[in-house]
């Protein structure tokens, strides 16, 4: 190993900030700002009307993407990828829905591990955990925000709840 060179150094990954404007095209979701929380092994994506259908093997849901409004709100239909018990950075468990979705991030597209949950009262409507950061190369640098660019104007002002 050279001089400068680390041990462990991924030569490929692409560096992202903490917080990233993501898409979830096959669900309708053009924009969500999100958290990449390395800390989570799933990604989290906030629903709500959650209903099982097909006894089990399929969920409705809807999704804001939006922090601060209503507005936008989709109603997505998937199969059920599994059903696991999460612990929240609180420490409370709860049991969560898994599906799995199409996540475009910096321009690459990963399958991310889904765990659907309310999180109104959180600052990201969704988390991407480490599963799917690894699975697109990408390494987080704490100290930066946005790495791969910020969504236009207009859909800034409008998770911001301003139209």
């Amino acid at each position: 190993m050279g001089r400068g060179a680390l041990a462990g150094t991924v030569h490929s990954s692409t560096v992202l900030g903490w917080r990233e404007w993501v898409t979830l095209p096959r669900i309708g979701v053009p924009w969500v700002k999100a958290k990449l929380d390395t800390g989570a092994r799933s990604s989290a994506l906030h629903a709500f009307d959650i209903e099982e259908l097909d006894d089990g093997a399929r969920v409705r849901f809807r999704v804001r993407p939006w922090q601060d409004s209503n507005r936008d709100a989709v109603t997505v239909e998937c199969p059920v990828y599994d059903r696991r018990i999460v612990r929240s950075s609180s420490g409370h468990t709860q049991r969560r829905y898994v599906v799995l979705l199409e996540l475009e991030l910096n321009e690459r597209t990963v399958q991310a591990e889904t765990t659907l949950t309310n999180r109104d009262q959180m600052g990201f409507r969704m988390l991407v955990g480490r599963q799917a950061l690894r699975q697109g190369g990408f390494v987080v640098d704490p100290g930066r925000s946005f790495m791969s660019g910020r969504a236009p104007r207009p859909i800034r002002r409008r998770n911001r709840g301003r139209l």
